[in-house]
């Protein structure tokens, strides 16, 4: 009988304790409704903010790289500030103010805890603003060349010329040598192409610099030239320099180098000048007094 009479009491105690949340949750639910409400109003707004911020900056600002950072930034300050409102309006008042209160503390503990975050962070600060490269530049940083694709938060956005994906923490590239392939526009490039020592050198480079000016692509305005660059064993060899325009690296550059050669040493053999092949040198041992030699060809053939 007692026990039974306990197991009453206990479910009584149950259900008084649920039915209590249960009065509290609906006391609560339209400070819950609210919350949400100013979530997503909040998310909405930063998401606006950002393509607002994006679209007039970057007709604004010298390069769009600055304006997209900044709309990035703009866009996560509003999230936090939206947060904070939840908080108050769920009566977490003194969570939101222990957050401010607290801000200078947390900052010093979230910097020693996630020191590569803060120092990412603040790396693509000092790029955004400095502006070493532009988005669609093409970048050498390290051993990665690419077309620069987005300037996030922590990392930047490279797109390889192999269709790779490379994400380079912001930090790295502060800390490395950047060459920016892109950034005035222009760019000379060079090759070797070698001809034989009895041909006519400045006929040679006559030819060369005059196929190399008809190619589209190269600068007229400051012409191909070729110079002796090197006395080689098989050749001598002939560097020829050219300009072009670096809108679109891989097209303006790379592309147009291999058909400059292509079109130079075609232009060479048909005006007869060698190119000749690597020479082999055979050496003969002091045990040996002359080279093996077998003439196959009169050799007895086999029934």
């Amino acid at each position: 009988m007692q026990k039974a009479n306990r197991l009453v009491e206990s479910t009584a105690g149950i259900t008084d304790v649920l039915n209590d949340y249960w009065e509290r949750f609906l006391f609560l639910l339209p400070n819950i409704l609210l919350a949400l409400l100013i979530f997503f109003v909040a998310l909405w707004v930063a998401s606006k903010v950002k393509t607002l911020l994006d679209a007039k900056l970057s007709r604004k600002a010298h390069d769009r790289i600055t304006g997209q950072y900044i709309a990035l930034v703009s866009k996560w300050a509003v999230v936090i500030v939206g947060l904070l409102l939840v908080l108050q309006t769920l009566g977490l008042t003194g969570v939101a103010g222990g957050l401010l209160a607290g801000a200078g503390l947390s900052a010093v503990v979230i910097g020693f805890a996630f020191k590569d975050i803060a120092e990412n962070f603040l790396a693509g600060l000092i790029l955004a603003f400095n502006r070493p490269f532009e988005i669609n530049d093409t970048i050498e940083v390290e051993d990665v060349l690419g077309k620069v694709k987005a300037l996030q938060l922590r990392v930047t956005h490279v797109l390889t010329f192999e269709s790779k994906d490379v994400f380079i923490p912001n930090s790295t590239i502060l800390k490395s040598k950047v060459t920016n392939l892109t950034k005035n526009g222009l760019i000379r490039m060079d090759f070797v192409v070698g001809i034989d020592y009895n041909d006519n050198i400045q006929a040679a480079i006559d030819l060369i610099e005059k196929t190399a000016l008809q190619v589209e692509g190269v600068l007229q305005n400051d012409p191909p030239y070729a110079i002796v660059d090197e006395l080689s064993t098989n050749t001598l060899n002939l560097r020829v320099f050219f300009w072009t325009e670096t809108n679109d690296y891989k097209k303006g550059v790379m592309l147009l180098k291999g058909s400059i050669m292509q079109v130079v040493t075609k232009a060479l053999l048909e005006e007869g000048f060698g190119m000749p092949a690597n020479i082999q040198e055979i050496k003969l041992y002091d045990y040996q007094k002359d080279i093996p030699f077998r003439n196959v060809n009169n050799e007895p053939q086999g029934e």
